[in-house]
């Protein structure tokens, strides 16, 4: 269960993770030993799965955002392309959908040079790839990393 101030820790830690147990103790009114037990409990139940840096793409070279939509002929049940797709560094985020594709990678690239070389380089060479259908982001009007808590159903409080 998540009650009131696991959901305001949760909040401070995906605002800012470096925030210290003290600042966070002050806000949610209590012990900071307390803060600590507490943010142990939700690592130790997996709700907290980490901590990490974001940082700028393009201040290290990585100002492209593309979405490709991959097309598979493998059998249902059959992960070896996700695999596959899953070990290439340049791709953020891959998800298993509906629909006519298979999956759709999230990458982040130099350039669109750099995209044709992911798609004839490392995409084009997995067995089982058919085709794939890329879309370049021209600009991002949000992106966030942090999970809405405000309207989480009763049953996960």
């Amino acid at each position: 269960m998540i009650d009131e101030v696991d959901r305001s820790i949760l909040e401070l830690l995906q605002e800012n993770a470096r925030i210290s147990q003290a600042d966070v103790a002050r806000v949610v009114g209590l012990a900071p030993s307390a803060v600590l037990e507490r943010i142990r409990k939700l690592e130790g139940r997996g709700v907290i799965r980490g901590y990490t840096a974001l940082l700028d793409p393009p201040a290290i070279g990585q100002s492209m955002l593309a979405f490709i939509a991959v097309r598979t002929a493998q059998a249902p049940g059959d992960d070896g392309v996700a695999q596959q797709l899953a070990q290439c560094p340049e791709i953020l985020e891959l998800h298993h959908v509906a629909g006519d594709d298979c999956y759709l990678a999230k990458v982040r690239v130099r350039n669109a040079e750099h995209v044709g070389q992911l798609l004839r380089h490392r995409f084009g060479r997995i067995p089982g790839v058919v085709s794939t259908r890329t879309t370049i982001v021209l600009e991002t009007v949000k992106e966030t990393p942090r999970l809405p808590l405000g309207g989480m159903p009763e049953s996960v409080r």
